[in-house]
């Protein structure tokens, strides 16, 4: 069952957003998302110092790796998409998005862990099953990346059988 899509702007937070998205444990950063429209959002994410994947990510000198950023990014997009867009909402229920590609990104400030990263993102469907996620990140205002990626719709059953072929090959 579709709700209607509230009024524009309208917020999302941590719990919202879960409802919306599979994601959970270290991988799942996402704070906030504002909808501005259909297909731009405002985002937040945030790691904790105590996330599993920043511990490695330097000792001594913690850093997120850029892949979260990438990441967080696509979730956030994701789940505007799911909250706002009516052409995304009107997928059944068995359509996952999924990072299909990296397209560009370039990383120009270091983000420390409990730094909150603010996404300016703006989506544009592509395919019938394709989103392009064109995106800012910034920190306190200053910009810390540029970040494009391709999102694609992907059923879930599908996923689940090549996950299940890829671990027979690997047993092999």
């Amino acid at each position: 069952m579709k709700h209607t899509i509230p009024e524009f702007p309208f917020t999302l937070d941590r719990q919202a957003i879960e409802k919306l998205l599979p994601h959970r444990g270290p991988i799942f950063a996402c704070k906030q998302l504002i909808a501005k429209g259909a297909r731009s959002f405002t985002g937040t994410a945030n790691w904790p110092l105590d996330n599993a994947v920043i511990e490695g990510h330097f000792p001594g000198f913690p850093l997120v790796p850029g892949v979260m950023l990438i990441e967080s990014v696509t979730q956030l997009a994701g789940a505007g998409l799911l909250s706002a867009d009516v052409y995304a909402r009107s997928f059944p229920a068995d359509r996952i998005g999924v990072l299909a590609s990296v397209r560009r990104c370039s990383f120009k400030r270091p983000v420390r862990p409990e730094q909150d990263v603010t996404f300016e993102i703006n989506c544009r469907q592509i395919g019938a099953e394709a989103v392009q996620i064109t995106a800012q990140a910034l920190v306190e205002g200053v910009e810390v990346a540029q970040l494009e990626t391709l999102m694609v719709y992907a059923d879930s059953k599908q996923l689940l059988s090549t996950s299940e072929i890829l671990r027979a090959d690997a047993s092999r």
